[in-house]
């Protein structure tokens, strides 16, 4: 009963409100090549300083779910994900469109969007207050191991190598570790500059390194930044439910897919869309034509990636790992508002947790109009947006966030310059999304660290501190399998998927 008046809160016409301007918001977004869903959520975190709590992570989420849907626009229009999610969408949404069924494609994604996100919701709701209880348990040793088995499947689900992707998450760690030590108090790495005494400001870190070099790559290249969409006309709803019913085992298994990968920390849409069409390929019904126009090829994609909107939210709320990369925006905005994730948010602050949830479910309910009128149309108003006025508008979005939440130029500075660090070390192959999330993850390691040191020093027994608990030990063998896992599971999925990757268009 209590959920009942959770959704009652969510469904007021001001959440309504806000969780319609999120999803048309993150459509438009994610729509648009390059601008992924973590970009979206990053780029819009500053309209959410001046919301109660509840109503910035409902309008956060809102974004998040059209975002992600959004990236399936430009997959099946014009063979480029619009977000890492929908690359696999491209593998068959592309060919729809090239035979005359692009119209088709889309509302089929849209219909895996809604379902995926509502099983994701639900797998939330139900999973993550018992993993709150089980989380009691854990000491100081086990949020530090916790948080470095987060740093490290980070780093190596991240782009690019292992090796590059662990360097970018110990840089985040050492960008947190500037100003004020958590547990000792002492001042590091300031340079006697009063700016980083009480740290690396987390939310203008954020917008800084994950939209600064989406600016500056835009103005970097004289290419329009998208193609006009191919023709179409009306949405074929009828005939998209009657396929999706068809395949309703698809639409399941690759919905328990995503949870699954979801609850992986920052595992994310993009390796749950390539699993689950895996898995739709490997139990192909005879006469199948996956990669070349198969409406289970998008059905796969679509619901295993927005699955992972709800799912990734259980350890960013139980452990405070993000889940997916855009779960650290969320993550972030939950610590602005003054929010400790944990074992304890769902008994000190559950009318938040629930009602978000509920909002989220409104919001999944609201993507199919949303997502097949205004998305479309929105998709062809940003399109035709010229480049020269879309990259300052972007521009100037980072700058006033940087400077709203202190009303300081200083968070500008930091932002400017480490936005620009980030974009240099992207060229060199190193990924900005394993350095926010190590900054993140960074106080929660030390603190932990430190507190297991100094218990154990007090007993004389360290060594035992990190090693004997069999939490600990559990925690270390998942450490290890991370590291070893993710490079053979990306091996095997592209050994799957090579054969269905169409040329680009």
């Amino acid at each position: 009963m209590e959920f009942i008046g959770y959704a009652l809160d969510a469904l007021s016409l001001y959440h309504l409100m806000m969780v319609t301007i999120g999803l048309v918001v993150g459509i438009g977004i994610g729509a648009m090549p390059g601008l992924s869903s973590t970009f979206a959520c990053a780029v819009t975190l500053p309209l959410t300083f001046t919301m109660v709590p509840v109503t910035a992570l409902i309008f956060l989420g809102g974004v998040y779910i059209g975002s992600t849907y959004g990236g399936s626009l430009s997959a099946i229009l014009l063979n480029t994900p619009g977000t890492p999610q929908s690359i696999a969408t491209t593998f068959d949404g592309f060919p729809m469109t090239k035979r005359g069924d692009g119209n088709l494609a889309l509302s089929i994604a849209c219909i895996a969007s809604v379902i995926g996100t509502l099983v994701g919701v639900a797998s939330l709701v139900a999973i993550a207050p018992p993993l709150a209880q089980i989380a009691l348990s854990f000491g100081p040793a086990e949020f530090f191991w916790l948080a470095i088995l987060g740093l490290t499947m980070i780093a190596s689900l991240s782009e690019g190598n292992l090796v590059k992707g662990l360097l970018s998450g110990l840089f985040g760690v050492l960008l947190s570790m500037v100003g004020i030590a958590v547990v000792s108090a002492d001042t590091r790495f300031t340079f006697d500059s009063p700016w980083l005494v009480a740290g690396i400001p987390l939310v203008p870190a954020t917008i800084g390194m994950l939209c600064v070099p989406v600016v500056i790559d835009m103005m970097a290249t004289k290419a329009q930044h998208m193609a006009m969409p191919l023709a179409r006309s009306g949405f074929r709803l009828k005939e998209a439910i009657a396929i999706c019913w068809r395949s309703r085992t698809n639409v399941a298994r690759s919905s328990g897919l995503g949870i699954f990968v979801g609850i992986l920390p920052a595992a994310g849409g993009a390796i749950a869309s390539l699993v689950a069409y895996t898995a739709a390929v490997r139990s192909a019904r005879a006469g199948a034509r996956f990669g070349q126009g198969d409406p289970d090829g998008v059905i796969a994609s679509e619901s295993a990636n927005n699955t992972t909107v709800g799912s990734g939210l259980i350890p960013t709320f139980v452990l405070g790992i993000p889940g997916t990369p855009p779960d650290a925006v969320i993550l972030a905005a939950m610590l602005i508002h003054g929010l400790q994730v944990g074992p304890s948010l769902f008994s000190n602050h559950g009318d938040i947790v629930f009602t978000f949830a509920a909002g989220m479910v409104v919001a999944a309910t609201l993507m199919l109009p949303v997502g097949l009128v205004i998305g479309q149309n929105i998709y062809g108003a940003i399109t035709r947006t010229p480049k020269t006025f879309l990259a300052p508008m972007i521009a100037l979005s980072t700058l006033i966030g940087a400077f709203a939440i202190q009303n300081s130029y200083q968070d500008v500075v930091i932002m400017t310059v480490l936005g620009i660090l980030a974009w240099v070390m992207a060229r060199m192959g190193f990924p900005a999304a394993p350095i926010v999330l190590g900054l993140l993850l960074g106080p929660i390691a030390e603190r932990g660290y430190s507190q297991a040191v100094m218990i154990g020093e007090a007993t004389d027994n360290v060594f035992g501190m990190f090693f004997a608990r069999p939490l600990s030990q559990a925690l270390i063998v998942c450490i290890l399998l991370a590291l070893v896992l993710p490079p053979l599971l990306k091996a095997a999925l592209s050994r799957q998927t090579s054969n269905y990757a169409k040329p680009q268009f």
